[in-house]
């Protein structure tokens, strides 16, 4: 449903390099540069971007992006761990979401909530809870 999300953020650079570094284990990498604004993705496609905050900014944004497997959310974990990233939630499932809910949670160089999910969608279709 969504096509992409803009987050203004405080250093686009060092922004760009925490979420390409811890996210990288589920594949997010920098496609697109158009002057001060960067646009990160997965498989070609720039879903996540990051431009100047034009001021400052004290409201939480959760950020919730697909892992295509439980291991990728144990190494955003690992990775975020490696860098010194605060750790939220280490990776668990959490069946008060849905049965094969499978995430880790981090707070990123803003301040905000960001988390890599896995959905087992063999253990829950898809809209089941």
């Amino acid at each position: 449903m969504i096509d992409h999300v803009a987050v203004q953020v405080a250093d686009v650079d060092d922004s760009v390099s925490f979420y390409t570094e811890v996210f990288g284990p589920i594949g997010i990498e920098e496609l697109m540069r158009f002057g001060t604004t960067v646009g990160l993705g997965r498989d070609g496609f720039p879903h996540l971007w990051f431009s100047p905050a034009g001021g400052a900014e004290t409201r939480e944004l959760h950020l919730a992006l697909v892992a295509r497997s439980r291991a990728e959310v144990d190494g955003v974990h690992a990775a975020a761990l490696a860098r010194g990233a605060e750790v939220l939630h280490a990776p668990r499932l959490f069946p008060e979401y849905h049965p094969g809910y499978y995430g880790v949670f981090v707070r990123d160089l803003d301040g905000h909530n960001a988390e890599a999910v896995f959905h087992d969608w063999a253990v829950s279709g898809p809209g089941q809870a």
